[in-house]
């Protein structure tokens, strides 16, 4: 199978850039097609405007999804911004792997979003969710916090469905994909080394069986 994971994490000595590196090794060791996009290492530019595009629409005013739509229609996006889309094309499973940063994803990875995810060739009127465009890929969420588990039962913070509900729902499933259960791990700065290295073996394990999962989107739609 085709996987792309995606990394944001400024710092490559990290537990989220060991979490990515083991997800490579397993993956490939069990035969599957891996392609990456570490963001940082990129030096990929989150900020969305008119530098997205070779091809201009309306030059008076600027309507993001106007000119995304005029750009997939007229092969205009940018070669950066068209190689991850193609990557997402490609891929049958795309991996995010990422720590929890204001009860979101880092700003990088949401201009990744922004950038990537245009319409007409993401989704469209009509061809979301159940129906949307990326229909039959699926995605998982990998994820580390900062506060510990107990934290995140309480109502001040809220659930970690609660927290995701807006990437799990309001991006990928939106998009068509069918979303897997989140990995998530808690206080891993606060961690000791052998959880660590536990932590990454059940990760690794996990990764060697991830096309027999099912998805928490299936009973959804």
């Amino acid at each position: 199978m085709k996987i792309l994971i995606v990394i944001a994490h400024p710092e490559p000595q990290s537990f989220n850039a060991a979490m990515y590196q083991e997800a490579i090794k397993t993956l490939e060791e069990n035969g599957h097609e891996v392609q990456m996009s570490d963001l940082y290492r990129m030096n990929f530019n989150p900020v969305s405007d008119r530098e997205n595009f070779t091809t201009v629409k309306n030059t008076a005013y600027f309507s993001q999804q106007a000119e995304e739509r005029f750009a997939y229609e007229n092969n205009g996006f940018t070669e950066d911004i068209l190689a991850e889309q193609d990557k997402v094309l490609w891929c049958d499973l795309m991996i995010w792997q990422f720590p929890l940063w204001w009860f979101s994803v880092p700003a990088i990875l949401k201009g990744w979003v922004d950038k990537v995810f245009a319409i007409g060739k993401f989704y469209d009127n009509g061809r979301i969710y159940n129906n949307g465009l990326l229909k039959g890929k699926k995605a998982l969420l990998s994820i580390t916090t900062g506060g510990p588990d107990k934290n995140y039962i309480t109502a001040k913070y809220g659930s970690t469905d609660q927290i995701l509900h807006p990437i799990q729902t309001g991006i990928l499933e939106f998009v068509g994909f069918s979303v897997l259960p989140s990995e998530i791990y808690f206080s891993i700065e606060r961690i000791k080394d052998d959880e660590r290295k536990e932590i990454l073996k059940r990760w690794s394990n996990r990764l060697k069986y991830i096309f027999t999962e099912p998805s928490i989107t299936d009973d959804k739609y």
